[in-house]
């Protein structure tokens, strides 16, 4: 029963050195990851993704690095802007690490350096800012924020890819005066847009009445020339007409008959008004052939033979 138990031990053992040596030995790196291996304590290679072989008890991770882009939260920091205005502010870094190698030696702990050199280079540049510009140039400050830090993380190996100004706190004396300020801007806007859009009422107005004016003249000359057409039509139809009459009187008077009746005719039209005008005056002039009316109409029949168109 002794050596079966001793036998067990040692197999037991034996497959116990045999998992540890597999698991020193062999190494799956993830995507968007490296080891760094160092051998009896110092650098030897950087293991991208994949599976690897490592030299059992020899070879040893140091590090491990994501090479994913890494989001790190900026503490709230107080700055003083350039005309002496005490402000809050805290970021957000993004950075990633491009050089394993310099990331594992070329600084301790490149996460908390680099937000602190965010920190400080945020003091550096609001300090050179007036408060009314850190709202106006905030991709402008994180521009320059950016480049600095940039510039310093090189030798750790890692790329600072952009930084976002997240809050800027402002002490409530500050607050009450910004609002102050808004208000006043806002009512100056609104007070220029009402008199800007009275003067362009008043402007329309102007330009309806002045149409209306241009319209009622064209419509009066519209009008006028109308009615000018209208007579000159209206006297060229009664010339017409009373030419057509003439020459049909002419016609009629060279017919058989027609003297005599022209004579009748001027006959009748005397007597007529002969009498209209014994009505309508108390006093007459009665001219001295007046017994003789049968001359008078010959006299007439007369003038109007010789008036009338000569005939072949």
């Amino acid at each position: 029963m002794g050596p079966i138990d001793i036998n067990t031990i040692l197999m037991a053992g034996f497959a116990l050195a045999v998992v540890i040596t597999i698991v020193k030995t062999a190494r799956v790196v993830p995507q968007k990851s490296n080891y760094v291996i160092e051998r009896l304590g110092k650098y030897s290679r950087t293991l991208d993704s994949g599976f690897h072989i490592l030299i059992p008890f020899i070879d040893k991770v140091a590090y491990v690095h994501s090479l994913k882009e890494e989001v790190i939260d900026v503490q709230r920091q107080t700055c003083v802007t350039r005309d002496n205005i005490q402000v809050g502010i805290d970021g957000i870094l993004y950075l990633q690490v491009i050089d394993p190698h310099k990331a594992s030696y070329g600084i301790n702990d490149y996460r908390y350096a680099s937000a602190q050199l965010a920190q400080t280079t945020m003091r550096s540049v609001i300090g050179q800012t007036d408060l009314d510009k850190t709202f106006e140039e905030r991709a402008k400050i994180n521009e320059e924020v950016v480049k600095a830090l940039d510039e310093a993380a090189a030798p750790w190996g890692v790329k600072v890819l952009r930084y976002e100004i997240a809050d800027i706190e402002l002490p409530i004396s500050i607050k009450d005066a910004l609002e102050q300020q808004m208000r006043a801007e806002r009512e100056r806007r609104a007070a220029i847009a009402k008199s800007e859009g009275e003067r362009q009422s008043m402007i329309n107005v102007s330009e309806g009445q002045k149409q209306e004016v241009i319209n009622l003249s064209e419509g009066d000359k519209m009008r006028q020339i109308n009615e000018a057409e209208g007579r000159a039509r209206e006297i060229e139809l009664i010339a017409i007409a009373t030419a057509e009459g003439i020459r049909k009187i002419a016609e009629a008077i060279n017919q058989p008959g027609g003297s005599e009746a022209v004579s009748l005719r001027v006959a009748e039209q005397y007597v007529k008004e002969f009498g209209n005008l014994a009505k309508t005056n108390n006093t007459m002039i009665v001219p001295a052939e007046l017994a003789n009316i049968g001359g008078a109409v010959a006299g007439l029949t007369e003038i109007l033979k010789v008036a009338q168109p000569k005939t072949k």
